[in-house]
């Protein structure tokens, strides 16, 4: 299957994430369509675009822009799809939807994207990026982070060029004392 400009997908579980599994029982945290937070931000690609080239393979898991899957209501109160649904289980994005891709066990940020641990407001450790390695203390604008969780942690998306400043600190520092990112 293929696209002349876009990715296509499927979620990776559903298209919301908005039941949590407790005991024998399902309890549902969320029944609003609307709210960003509940919905699946996880995807498997099963086609790709024909005009450029990607790093990205069929088969591997994509992080998604949240209104890929969701559903809306139009002025008319009429639930609607995203412009990115076909069908039951295929959408389509094109490479601005697209932040990281899993390929063989190894998440991967695109262009323009870093993936932080949050350590305290505008400071995080990088997890995934396009241009930071992995374990870099980065400072960044705190009006460009998106909360995404990414096997089971959670980490903000941050655009690479709203990182203001890379901390040199010492790994034993970091994890225990945070007196480092305060400033005198």
């Amino acid at each position: 299957m293929k696209s002349t400009f876009y990715f296509l997908i499927k979620p990776k579980a559903k298209r919301y994430n908005n039941t949590k599994q407790i005991g024998d029982k399902e309890l549902i945290l969320n029944t609003e369509i609307f709210s960003h937070q509940y919905i699946s931000r996880q995807a498997i690609v099963v086609g790709l675009p024909t005009q450029f080239k990607t790093p990205i393979n069929v088969g591997d898991e994509v992080i998604v822009h949240h209104n890929v899957f969701r559903r809306w209501h139009n002025a008319r109160g009429e639930e609607k799809n995203s412009s990115s649904y076909i069908n039951k289980d295929l959408y389509k994005v094109d490479d601005m939807q697209l932040y990281a891709y899993k390929n063989n066990n190894t998440w991967k940020a695109l262009p323009g994207y870093t993936f932080v641990k949050p350590i305290d407001n505008g400071v995080g450790e990088v997890q995934y990026s396009d241009i930071y390695s992995k374990g870099d203390i980065v400072g960044y604008l705190p009006v460009g982070e998106y909360e995404f969780m990414i096997d089971d942690e959670k980490l903000y998306r941050v655009k690479t060029n709203f990182i203001t400043i890379k901390y040199e600190s010492k790994p034993e520092e970091k994890e225990n004392n945070r007196s480092w990112i305060q400033s005198s």
